[in-house]
């Protein structure tokens, strides 16, 4: 049950960043819902698709249909009486990014796959979501920046399988997860925790790639 609760609340929060970063583009009511509905479950689509699972999560349970579609409405008449867009946006961004990748770890641990595919699925569901947004509005994609984001998610994934190899079954190692990624993120986006340079790939000067 808990996972269910959190896997809504995450599929709520990235379909307010869907919304969000489509408000300097003049697009209408229809397309920035699309947007939000796109964006709050393509991560967890792909992981089905790539799962083979006999059913896409939200065609088997259509209330996560729903929640994104209702969240995508609200967020598009809600975020214009939000001053700052933008840390609202890396706030819903940081906690959906959180939910999708310990609800999608747990979820494969269960359907009897290894933790290496579990904690791979989970890092693919959790910044999938976010790519396809960001792609869509036109914006530079955030895992694809020299900024923590790809890492919170699979140190939380990791931690997710280790509590499970050793707690198993533990109500609150999803919980732990997650607050793991959301803290890593905060201090990305607020203390500038950014990688090494040494781990940056630099373009060369003279553009020969």
């Amino acid at each position: 049950m808990l996972l269910y609760i959190l896997g809504m609340i995450g599929i709520a929060a990235f379909a307010i960043t869907g919304v969000i970063s489509s408000g300097k583009r003049d697009m209408d009511l229809f397309s920035i819902v699309l947007l939000g509905m796109v964006t709050s479950l393509g991560g967890g689509t792909i992981r089905d698709v790539i799962l083979r699972v006999d059913a896409v999560y939200w065609v088997q349970d259509t209330s996560y249909l729903w929640v994104a579609f209702l969240s995508s409405v609200f967020a598009f008449f809600g975020v214009r009486v939000i001053e700052n867009r933008q840390q609202v946006f890396h706030y819903a961004d940081s906690f959906g990014l959180a939910l999708f990748t310990v609800v999608a770890t747990e979820r494969v641990l269960s359907l009897g796959f290894s933790p290496m595919i579990a904690i791979t699925m989970g890092v693919i569901t959790g910044v999938a979501g976010g790519m396809i947004r960001d792609l869509l509005s036109f914006r530079p994609p955030l895992v694809l920046g020299k900024e923590f984001y790809a890492t919170p998610a699979f140190l939380g994934a990791l931690l997710v399988v280790l509590l499970e190899r050793n707690v198993p079954f533990h109500e609150y190692n999803s919980i732990y997860g997650a607050l793991l990624i959301f803290i890593l993120r905060l201090f990305a986006i607020h203390k500038g925790l950014y990688y090494p340079s040494w781990l940056l790939y630099k373009k060369r000067e003279n553009h020969d790639y």
